[in-house]
């Protein structure tokens, strides 16, 4: 019986160098909210007929996205890897939208953080939709779940 959903994420905590508290926290969501409601079907059939659940874990190496998928038991089933080349402008758009919202949350008022989180949430989802594209023929995900592997997929990418 199909369970095309994600039940464990990991990080390859190797490849995080550092992250502020507002990023742990958007971490934590990300991953809370991804386990709770997510849509992943991996195209490929398994000889065993396996179709989920899974655990996955994301990792950057070489300006690749590695996308390892287990079965519920631990087991690897299969391993995909994306070019990150497309992802590096919204990536470093978004690095710098999350700043300016974080710091808007601070000192700014509530029109300029309502505008700010809206350009925030364009961008993201605008992220989401080249993710799906990116994964379409094999891995098939909904937007919410996109949405949430971007934000873990930026996590990757915090250098300093």
């Amino acid at each position: 019986m199909a369970d095309p959903r994600i039940i464990h994420v990991s990080l390859d905590e190797a490849t995080i160098l550092w992250r502020s508290a507002d990023i742990e926290q958007e971490r934590r969501i990300a991953i809370f909210d991804l386990i709770e409601e997510n849509y992943f079907a991996p195209q490929r059939a398994y000889a065993d007929g396996y179709a989920g659940p899974y655990r996955i874990e994301l990792a950057v190496e070489e300006g690749r996205l590695g996308i390892a998928i287990h079965r519920e038991d631990g087991s690897h089933l299969e391993t995909y890897v994306l070019a990150m080349g497309r992802f590096r402008r919204p990536i470093k758009d978004y690095f710098a939208i999350c700043d300016s919202y974080y710091q808007a949350i601070r000192n700014a008022t509530p029109q300029q953080i309502e505008t700010i989180d809206m350009a925030r949430r364009g961008l993201h989802d605008e992220a989401a939709g080249l993710l799906k594209e990116r994964l379409s023929g094999k891995i098939e995900i909904d937007f919410a779940t996109a949405r949430r592997l971007f934000t873990l997929i930026c996590v990757l990418h915090i250098r300093n």
